[in-house]
């Protein structure tokens, strides 16, 4: 692991879950205290629950905290498997609930329809972003990065100026909207978190230097990155 990535190891979920936590407090709130505001995009799945929870009752202006996400389903947030509707239900919550939310899905029959509309929303944020959670899957993927997914070349691109791809992979499961990398790797913190010795180990496969998983490409890139961990 080089120098710019810092792994953090913890015993379980509930610990990793309160020292993460309090690390992106501590982030926002120095961007506020710069900027005036403070923008963090975080990622879904199950792997950020208690995270979600702990960080919701952080003490900071929550006011000026605007939260988006790195990657999301085209799915309403009446669907259980949104990622905004995990996001609206377990942190925007408590002294989090104040915060303003930017969703990366609209009303729109597909993502390549929807597009539009959201890179004039995605647009309107500060970037680049303060904040930015990354997570992964047993296949490698970050984002919505899949193994053989129809855009993952140009969403892997650095020269790719766009902020937001449609993405569609046999992984997948519904069609999906994600940042591209060029984008998250500007936060000015990044964070990758895990959890279970399979990630551990598909983690330990994409610091190899011919790996080919999604995720090795932040490992490659990254300025900087802080990975916390437990099994």
């Amino acid at each position: 692991m080089s120098a710019e990535q810092q792994l953090h190891a913890f015993d379980e979920g509930q610990s990793l879950a309160m020292a993460l936590s309090a690390d992106i407090a501590d982030k926002l709130r120095t961007a506020i205290e710069t900027r005036g505001e403070a923008v963090i995009a975080v990622s879904g799945g199950s792997t950020p629950k208690r995270l979600f929870e702990a960080l919701s009752n952080e003490a900071l202006d929550w006011s000026r905290v605007t939260v988006t996400l790195v990657d999301e389903r085209w799915v309403p947030d009446t669907d259980e498997r949104s990622n905004a509707r995990l996001v609206e239900s377990l942190l925007l919550q408590h002294k989090a609930a104040d915060a303003e939310f930017m969703p990366l899905y609209v009303e729109a029959a597909t993502p390549e329809a929807g597009i539009a509309e959201v890179r004039a929303r995605v647009g309107s944020m500060t970037q680049p972003f303060d904040v930015v959670v990354l997570g992964m899957g047993p296949d490698g993927h970050t984002a919505s990065f899949f193994p053989g997914g129809d855009r993952l070349g140009e969403a892997l691109d650095l020269s790719n100026t766009a902020l937001v791809l449609p993405m569609r992979a046999p992984g997948a499961g519904e069609p999906r909207i994600t940042f591209t990398l060029r984008e998250l790797l500007k936060a000015q913190t990044l964070y990758l978190h895990i959890q279970g010795d399979d990630k551990r180990v598909v983690l330990d496969q994409a610091e190899q230097p011919d790996s080919q998983l999604p995720i090795a490409s932040v490992l490659r890139h990254a300025r900087q990155l802080d990975i916390y961990w437990c099994p």
